[in-house]
């Protein structure tokens, strides 16, 4: 007699696997994340490429006098560039001295600086309630025309961020930006310079994963400037970016890295004007570091190399 073999029929956990992954990969558009400040969507492309080069000596000092209230000391020397209608660079030797005030609160936050040359620079941040902050700038000088104030309110949403500028010289500018997605935002800015009878309008777009940033922003003004940040490991980090002025077709495109080790960070970059710069911050001890900047412009023949030391934190 013939015997017949049954096939067993696919189990249900067969069979709803694909829609379980489609569920899981559903996009639930009421708890979006909140994105990051609409000014700062180039922040991880910026703190690779663009650290706070400089030439001569410099050395910081920072005493805490309780767990708010701290005072800082700062002296400079070096060279500094003036104006020249020639293609090489004049530089005079300066030097300066700079005293600082700091008060840091939880929901308020104060920073003065005083130079040697007269120029006073403030700082101030305070959190009016839990979503709108208040932030200002100041920049007093002897010259004329030339001290300058910016004030800034942001509201932070649920899932958006919005700013509102005022400044000196009828300047009115507003910027807001959307997550439409878990990874991705968009978001805009206008400004009006009343002064100078200027306005403009922008649009910006970031994606951000675990691994990647990738950041793109155009302007009325002829800005286009795109930025990549990739992520290779915990510790290193390739960046890229491009800036284009379709006003003056001018392009500058730059290629750079980020290396933290266990004692010390080190950021590097050059970019397509033959323009070579390194940042070194070397940790020597708790609350001393050792700082080394290096830039060379070889196609301006302008080499300038720094140090310094920061005591404090």
């Amino acid at each position: 007699m013939a015997t017949a073999t049954a096939t067993a029929p696919p189990t249900s956990s067969t069979t709803t696997l694909p829609q379980m992954k489609k569920e899981d990969e559903k996009v639930d558009y009421f708890n979006l994340p909140c994105p990051i400040p609409y000014e700062e969507i180039h922040r991880e492309a910026f703190m690779s490429l663009k650290p706070e080069l400089f030439e001569g000596m410099r050395f910081d000092f920072t005493k805490g006098l309780n767990q708010r209230f701290s005072l800082s000391h700062s002296v400079f020397m070096g060279p500094m560039e003036i104006p020249s209608q020639s293609s090489e660079t004049i530089k005079i030797p300066t030097a300066h001295y700079e005293f600082g005030a700091n008060f840091i609160d939880p929901k308020l936050m104060l920073f003065g600086r005083i130079m040697t040359d007269g120029r006073l620079n403030a700082r101030v941040k305070c959190d009016l309630t839990d979503n709108l902050s208040f932030k200002g700038n100041a920049q007093l000088t002897n010259e004329p025309h030339m001290s300058h104030g910016m004030a800034y309110f942001d509201y932070k949403g649920k899932d958006y961020r919005s700013q509102f500028q005022l400044g000196n010289g009828a300047l009115l500018g507003a910027n807001y930006i959307q997550s439409v997605t878990p990874n991705l935002s968009f978001g805009g800015e206008v400004f009006w310079a009343g002064q100078h009878r200027k306005s403009g309008i922008g649009y910006a777009a970031r994606y951000n994963t675990d691994k990647m940033v990738a950041t793109g922003q155009v302007a009325s003004t002829g800005l286009v400037a795109l930025s990549y940040v990739q992520k290779i490991s915990e510790k290193v980090s390739l960046a890229s970016d491009l800036m284009y002025n379709y006003m003056s077709k001018e392009a500058t495109a730059s290629f750079g890295y980020d290396y933290i080790l266990r004692q010390c960070r080190l950021r590097g970059k050059i970019d397509s004007n033959g323009c070579a710069s390194a940042f070194l911050e070397e940790r020597l001890n708790m609350g001393l570091n050792f700082i080394l900047s290096a830039e060379l412009d070889h196609r301006k023949k302008d080499y300038k190399f720094g140090f310094g030391l920061t005591v404090g934190e």
